[in-house]
Parts: structure tokens; C-alpha cells; sequence
């Protein structure tokens, strides 16, 4: 482009192509971009003049960024597990250009505003992409939720039985319940690892390499209990409610009662419960290890039919990462390794290789992985390519296809259930507010509730 040109060029970047996926859906469309923000969206040929333009390739569609509220990135404390350098990377790899931060498993945890300032300013510099945080409900710091929401975090995540690490100690339902009427008064959200303690403690323990052994100690039922307390104790009190990591369909048919009544209640699943299933977890590979587990796979048939039907409102990848040592590879002992799966990277193509074969469209796998995550964390400007939203896109090529290799992967520990796995589409660009997004510059912004 000459300079002449560039000096007449009204815009910083425009993108057009025949596949833009807008909010009337996958239309030929010029995107143009200035100032990080879509300010204009015109019918392909209109002929928008940016200092930069990119035309789509035939095979290309452009999507709007991927909102991944459910990342565990574990910085300070844990930075061996993850950091904010090695997942923002992954994320940016991934198509992700936003990620909420878990309030856990860092040292110490999101449970009060010092804590968030301490994790924050971690972050800062090391954010390849934009990066929220919730904030932590456990026993005792009721008082600390309202400061923690006007400090800008997008919610508060609590866990209704032991949550794996000892600095972050459950809620009772009781205590859950104070939580939600504290939330209701400002409008927060309540996020809820549902499972009960009581229904797990009388359950069978998992020993030994035999995966089995490991689905029987976390059985449907703790999920189901938890379940049913979370929506009774969300209706009581009228505040809004989360469940995360959907994982028993035996759920769903009461989730959709409470919807139907008004609770104010949404529900997100993950790529792990959608592609992976009981049978074909070979013993000892604690790469599969999670909580609440994959189970079988008449199970993830009915958790697709949960997402068709509107029942679970989004998919977020739960990406848990930890060091090798503490997911036992040498032993493969189920009941000793490190529950969680490391898929940051690999959720739009895991997703997108089993919808396109259910015959579910591109449209609907970025509503449930971009548009509903932010609307229900209220991301501003997130999750559509719009006018006035950020200009956060990836370039994806829903019929390339690539084989998974682990050491290619950007977070920080090479291990994932997915190592080997032939997946479909293909992430080829991402652009975060119009800026190219390759893990070279740290360009991400730590972001707040409201925009503040």
C-alpha cells in the first residue's frame, strides 16, 4: 500500500472476506477496525480503506474471540503448574482473546481485595491476551465480597465440598446460602463447583490405576445433591447462580425445571465432557483425571442434547493444569494424581470436530464458547463482532485439519488426554483489539467488572 494511501486510510485494519460471522450470522461482510473497536460493518465490496486490510481466504471464517471464563492460571504460588505468560499464550493460540482467572489454586487466593492486588499486578506484563478475574467465597469473608466486587472482579466462585487445596476451604449450604443473599445486594454472581461433600464421603474410595474405581467415588448422586442445594438455596434467596463443570445429565431435567420457574440460574460444561467418554479412559492415564469425572458415554450424548436444548448455557475449557510429578504418570494411581484437564489451546477445535459431525453449525459453538461466557460473566464488548465491540477476532479454518502434539502446545506442562488426537479446524490468526495476537508482545489487558 502506498503512502498515500496509508495517509488517506480511514481506518487501522480492515478485514473482508465471504465468511464473517456476524450477529445475523455467516455473512460477506468488510470489518473494519479503529482504535481496537469494529466501528463499521459493511456488505463485502463496499470497499473500506484501512491503513491495513486482510482479505480472508476462501477456507476462512472470521469469528470473534473466544471468552474462556474458567482458567486456572495459578500465579503467584503455583506458577510452576501455570503462569500468566505460558496460559495467555495458549489461550492466544487457541483462538481465546479473554480469560477469567480462578480465584484458586494461586497462593494465596483471590479471597480478599489485598490478595486481588497482589495477583494483579503478577499479571501485569505477562497478559497475551485480556485477562478478568473472579474473586473467592469460602468460609469467613462474607465482608469481603462487596469490597471485591466494587475492586472489579466478575463474580465469586466457592466450592460446596474440599476443593483440593487447603487455603481455599469449602462453603457449607448454609454458608452458601448467607453468600448468595450477600451477592443479591450488589448483583453478583455466584459461581458453584457442585458436588457433595457428604455424598462423596460415603462413596467408594478410588484407589489404584483403575479408572473405574475412580468414576465410583464421584458418583452422579454428589453432583445431583449439590445441584438440587444450589437451585433451592438460589431460588430462596433470588441471587444469580453458576454451576460449573456440568458433568452428570441425570441434572439436567431439574436445571430446566428451574430455569422454566425463573431461578436466576446458568450452567456451563466442558470440551472434556463433550468428546471424551468412561470406556475409553485406559487405566493409569491420569491425564483424564478431573473433578466432577468424564463419565460415560450415553452420559455425553445427553449433554450435547443439554446444550441443543438451551439446558446448559455454555462451554468453557476448566483448563487445570499441575507440574507431571503430581499427575503420578509413574504410577497412574487415580486416587493420588492431580485432578484436572489441560485443553486451553485446543477448545474450539475439540468442540467444532464433534459438532460438525452432530450437524450442529460454527455459529452455535461460538455462541456457546464466545458469546454466552460473556454475557453471562457481563464482559463488556466481548463475545460478538459488532460496532463498539472490541476487535478481538480469529482467523479459523473449519475445514484444515491437525494431529495434537503436546510439546507444541503453549501451556506450561506437556501433558494432555488430547496428546495424538486428530481434530478439526484450525486456528490461523487472532487479533486482540485489532492487533495481532502470536505470543510475541504481551499486548492483553487486565480487565474489571463493568469496564472499570
Amino acid at each position: 500500500m502506498s503512502e498515500e494511501q496509508n495517509t488517506a486510510a480511514a481506518f487501522d485494519l480492515v478485514i473482508r472476506g465471504q465468511r464473517v460471522l456476524t450477529s445475523a450470522g455467516i455473512a460477506p461482510r468488510e470489518v473494519a477496525v479503529k482504535d481496537g473497536r469494529v466501528v463499521a460493518m459493511e456488505p463485502l465490496g463496499n470497499g473500506l480503506v484501512g491503513a491495513e486490510t486482510i482479505e480472508l481466504a476462501d477456507d476462512e471464517t472470521l469469528i470473534p474471540g473466544l471468552v474462556d471464563t474458567h482458567v486456572h492460571i495459578n500465579e503467584p504460588g503455583r506458577t510452576d503448574w501455570e503462569g500468566f505468560a505460558s496460559a495467555t499464550r495458549a489461550a492466544a493460540a487457541g483462538g481465546v482473546t479473554t480469560v477469567i482467572d480462578m480465584p484458586l489454586n494461586s497462593i494465596p487466593p483471590t479471597t480478599n481485595v489485598e490478595n486481588l492486588a497482589l495477583k494483579r499486578s503478577v499479571a501485569e506484563n505477562q497478559a497475551f491476551v485480556d485477562v478478568g478475574f473472579w474473586g473467592g467465597a469460602i468460609p469467613g469473608n462474607t465482608g469481603d465480597l462487596r469490597p471485591l466486587h466494587d475492586a472489579g472482579v466478575f463474580g465469586f466462585k466457592s466450592f460446596l465440598l474440599h476443593s483440593g487445596v487447603d487455603e481455599f476451604p469449602h462453603l457449607e449450604a448454609e454458608e452458601l446460602e448467607t453468600d448468595l443473599a450477600e451477592l443479591r445486594k450488589f448483583d453478583s454472581l455466584m459461581l458453584v463447583h457442585a458436588e457433595d461433600s457428604h455424598a462423596i464421603d460415603r462413596a467408594p474410595h478410588a484407589e489404584g490405576d483403575i479408572y473405574a474405581k475412580f468414576l465410583a467415588s464421584r458418583p452422579r448422586g454428589a453432583e445431583n445433591k449439590a445441584i438440587a442445594e444450589v437451585i433451592e438455596r438460589t431460588r430462596w434467596t433470588g441471587a444469580r447462580a453458576h454451576i460449573l463443570h456440568l458433568s452428570s445429565s441425570d441434572a439436567l431435567p431439574m436445571i430446566a425445571s428451574a430455569k422454566r420457574d425463573g431461578v436466576n440460574l446458568t450452567v456451563e460444561t466442558c470440551p472434556h465432557y463433550l468428546t471424551l467418554n468412561a470406556e475409553e479412559i485406559p487405566n493409569g492415564a491420569t491425564a483424564y483425571k478431573c473433578c466432577p469425572p468424564i463419565r460415560e458415554a450415553s452420559n455425553r450424548e445427553l449433554l450435547w442434547k443439554g446444550l441443543e436444548e438451551g439446558t446448559i448455557d455454555c462451554i468453557v475449557s476448566d483448563h487445570s493444569p499441575s507440574t507431571l510429578d503430581l499427575k503420578d504418570l509413574e504410577n497412574g494411581d487415580f486416587a493420588v494424581a492431580w485432578g484436572g484437564v489441560s485443553s486451553l489451546q485446543l477448545g474450539l477445535s475439540l468442540i467444532w470436530t464433534e459438532a460438525r459431525h452432530r450437524g450442529i453449525p460454527l455459529e452455535k459453538v461460538v455462541s456457546w464458547m464466545s458469546t454466552r461466557p460473556a454475557e453471562i460473566a457481563r464482559v463488556p464488548n466481548k463475545g460478538l463482532i459488532a460496532v463498539g465491540y472490541d476487535a478481538d477476532f480469529s482467523i479459523f479454518a473449519a475445514d484444515d485439519a491437525f494431529v495434537v502434539d503436546v510439546k507444541k502446545l503453549r501451556h506450561k506442562n506437556p501433558i494432555t488426554p488430547y496428546d495424538g488426537r486428530a481434530l478439526s479446524g484450525v486456528v490461523r490468526k487472532t487479533y486482540l483489539r485489532g492487533q495481532v495476537a502470536d505470543g510475541t508482545q504481551p499486548i492483553g489487558k487486565l480487565i474489571r467488572r463493568g469496564g472499570i
